[in-house]
């Protein structure tokens, strides 16, 4: 397959939602419902909208919790299940209730101009994941900034280089995801996100 060689798509469009994956759960230190609490303050401060999972618990409902606070609006979406068990965040600006995980995370996507991520488990990994591979594949050019708080992302930072040496993913591909160590950092890279699009197939001759 003829690789058509990179092509560089900016941040043009402004950003007026932002999708937030990030653990149900709080963690152990301090630090990651802070740092929650500080981009949901930072969003709603800024006028973006809070796209998320739709709970009420954990990262989750700190992010949401603190965009209200500050006046900003929030879209939580949910599968019914979950509202079933009564994890559903009852306070927000808008509740999206859907019928699986597959259509939150689709929902959420169409919803989103650009995805910060979190700290978070398989969930929020699964998330990240797909919606990188979505942009790996040239479906979309949506930033994608990961808050590495306190150096929680340091093993995928390690995978993906392995990848990368290992010839498993380009390098272009591995700047899909751009990483700040703090909260404060999060707009800045929203809008100086650059993706270089290159296609995934590595180049058959060189394996």
């Amino acid at each position: 397959m003829t690789d058509p060689g990179p092509t560089t798509s900016p941040q043009t469009s402004p950003i007026r939602r932002v999708c937030v994956y990030c653990g149900s759960s709080p963690g152990h230190p301090p630090r990651y419902v802070e740092a929650a609490t500080e981009l949901g303050h930072l969003l709603g401060a800024a006028g973006i909208e809070l796209v998320y999972g739709g709970g009420r618990t954990g990262l989750m409902g700190a992010v949401a919790d603190a965009v209200l606070d500050v006046g900003g609006r929030v879209t939580g979406v949910i599968p019914v299940g979950l509202l079933e068990r009564e994890v559903a965040h009852r306070d927000l600006t808008e509740l999206v209730r859907v019928e699986s995980m597959h259509e939150r995370k689709a929902v959420m996507f169409d919803l989103a101009d650009a995805f910060v991520i979190l700290p978070g488990g398989l969930g929020t990994l699964e998330e990240l994941t797909e919606t990188a591979t979505w942009s790996q594949l040239g479906m979309h050019a949506k930033p994608m900034i990961v808050v590495d708080v306190d150096g929680y992302w340091a093993g995928l930072w390690q995978l993906l280089d392995r990848s990368v040496a290992e010839g498993f993913m380009k390098e272009a591909n591995r700047g899909i995801l751009l990483a700040v160590d703090r909260v404060e950092e999060v707009l800045p890279a929203l809008t100086s996100y650059r993706r270089i699009h290159v296609s995934k197939w590595l180049d058959r001759d060189s394996t």
